[in-house]
């Protein structure tokens, strides 16, 4: 069978309402784009509203859009996107459409992807306009990402935001329908040819993101113990290190027991053995509950999303 061709953009829009038509006539002036696929991942504003609205004032547009039922997250609209892509293109574009990432950077990455790259990421430069407690944090989660993980290294500043997928790529990341997904993982794991370009992020120019501080840390969970089983391994050493210190701590008492008789000090330094001791046991309980909670949602098997409708001009 022939090979597809043409390049696909797709986007994942929650309470977009503000910036999406923007966002649309951005995309679509960009020479090499050749349809847009637009994922409406459960907004509770009007963003499918306006995107109807600029579908039917522009009939014949290379636009869908895809209304999911309800908010399965980010992971799952961009999934819905490659799933629908998959097998009708040369390559896609994965973006955000909240205007943070220069949509004119994609004409460059279907250059690259022209010169035979396979996967096209776009990197983010050292003057992100993000908040400082964001860049910090993003940076120690990059450092702790790849200590942990030993199997692939993330490049600070890249990800799933601006990135383009060869037909290759996209069949291979919709293959892996694991629950817990970490895109930025997934796309360095699949081992295709790629190429980095460097970009500037800029604020927001319409709406709030919905990424708080603590959904960026349940998201940066996921990516480590989707990766790695090294956290149950180092609570492995730290249980085995505790429980040596204990066998000789209670030798030590034995002894001096032994030798001087029995007496009541040391309540002080045996409270707080205990609470050590318990911290550490919950410590550890919790890693172990995170693998296994994981391990619940996988062999529940639940399809990802559902699809409402699909709107095409």
């Amino acid at each position: 069978m022939p090979k597809p061709e043409g390049v696909w953009v797709v986007a994942a829009c929650f309470n977009e309402q503000d910036v999406i038509t923007c966002f649309i006539d951005r995309v679509l002036v960009v020479a090499g784009v050749d349809q847009l696929v637009l994922i409406d991942d459960g907004s509770s504003d009007a963003t499918v509203e306006s995107i109807r609205e600029w579908m039917r004032s522009h009939p014949g547009s290379p636009v869908t859009l895809l209304e999911l039922t309800r908010n399965f997250g980010k992971e799952a609209g961009m999934l819905a996107g490659l799933d629908y892509v998959n097998g009708r293109c040369g390559a896609a574009v994965l973006i955000d459409s909240d205007l943070q990432h220069p949509p004119e950077l994609i004409k460059s990455m279907v250059h690259e992807w022209h010169a035979g790259a396979e996967v096209v990421t776009a990197v983010r430069n050292d003057q992100d306009q993000e908040s400082r407690l964001k860049v910090v944090s993003a940076h120690w989660f990059y450092r702790v990402f790849n200590a942990l993980v030993g199997s692939i290294q993330l490049r600070e500043g890249a990800g799933d935001q601006l990135v383009l997928l060869d037909a290759v790529a996209v069949q291979a990341i919709t293959a892996m329908r694991e629950s817990s997904r970490f895109s930025k993982g997934l796309l360095p794991w699949t081992g295709f040819r790629s190429i980095e370009l460097p970009y500037q992020r800029v604020l927001r120019s319409g709406g709030q993101s919905s990424w708080s501080l603590l959904k960026l840390f349940s998201y940066a969970m996921d990516g480590i113990f989707s990766f790695s089983v090294l956290p149950l391994k180092i609570w492995t050493v730290i249980g085995l290190f505790v429980s040596s210190f204990s066998l000789v701590y209670a030798s030590i008492i034995i002894l001096r027991t032994a030798l001087f008789g029995v007496d009541v000090e040391g309540y002080a330094s045996l409270m707080v053995t205990v609470l050590f001791i318990g911290g550490i046991q919950l410590i550890g309980i919790g890693v172990l509950g995170e693998y296994v909670g994981r391990i619940y949602v996988e062999a529940k098997s639940r399809p990802h999303y559902f699809i409402r409708r699909i709107h095409n001009s």
